[in-house]
């Protein structure tokens, strides 16, 4: 499997916080992958160090590669990985329409302008997005007087107009009701079962599908565990990372967190 993502040694700073402390990490084409931790952990780092929107601490050894280039033009980037995060999502123009939110993905634009033309086939792929994800309704309607879910079904839909192999989400049921959630994971999975590869950035166990084999868990910028979904989603790791009890229960593939009491160190 070829290398979507390779990190080597990735120091990062948001200001002068140490965000990510000399990270490594590679994901590599068609494993689904979901990236979880807590609040301030290092997860929007990460997404942004894989947007190219930060840049690790240049140092012997130190690198980014996406697709087995070390730099990219943003809008060359996307065409190969989408990215649906929720910086995004309220930085989006309130006033764009649900059309207009999708056409801006073909310039990596937030909404669209006079002097950004588009051909008649990127059109018709954003009206096939928008029926395949079920917005066709939206077409006209205002960013702002969509619920979250329409809106993250638009930015969805934005981050697939150009095909990327590869789609990066950010803490993609939160803020959705039941409904919502339930309708957004099953186009998620749709689109792993067509081969998309999926990484999932979240806090959140119940945004991960059963497709998704593999976790890296983050705590105080640094990976502490990484491999099989079984084997490190247990109550004792997660308990050890949120920093409070946690009793993790799972069927049928989908695992979910409940308040715990105490659990063993012989679940490490």
């Amino acid at each position: 499997m070829r290398p979507i993502v390779e990190i080597a040694h990735a120091t990062v700073y948001r200001g002068e916080t140490l965000a990510l402390k000399d990270l490594s990490l590679t994901l590599v084409e068609g494993e689904h992958t979901a990236v979880v931790g807590p609040n301030g952990s290092g997860k929007s780092t990460l997404l942004r160090l894989l947007s190219q929107e930060l840049y690790p601490v240049e140092r012997e050894g130190a690198r980014v590669r996406l697709f087995g280039k070390d730099r990219w033009n943003v809008w060359d980037l996307r065409r190969r990985l989408g990215v649906v995060s929720h910086d995004l999502q309220h930085q989006y123009l309130g006033q764009a329409s649900g059309l207009d939110v999708i056409l801006s993905g073909y310039h990596a634009s937030i909404g669209v302008y006079d002097h950004q033309p588009f051909q008649t086939e990127q059109y018709e792929r954003a009206h096939r997005l928008m029926e395949r994800l079920a917005i066709a309704r939206l077409k006209d309607r205002e960013f702002d007087d969509m619920s979250t879910g329409e809106q993250r079904r638009c930015l969805l839909a934005r981050a697939l107009v150009h095909e990327p192999g590869a789609l990066i989400l950010d803490e993609p049921t939160s803020g959705l009701d039941l409904t919502a959630r339930f309708q957004y994971l099953a186009i998620l999975r749709r689109l792993m079962g067509e081969g998309k590869t999926i990484v999932l950035v979240t806090h959140h166990l119940h945004d991960i599908p059963p497709e998704v084999s593999r976790i890296v868990l983050l705590k105080d910028g640094a990976i502490v565990a990484d491999g099989p979904k079984r084997d490190v989603l247990t109550s004792a790791r997660l308990t050890t990372v949120f920093d409070t009890p946690v009793n993790v229960v799972q069927s049928d593939g989908w695992f979910q967190a409940w308040p715990g009491s105490r659990c063993s160190t012989d679940d490490l």
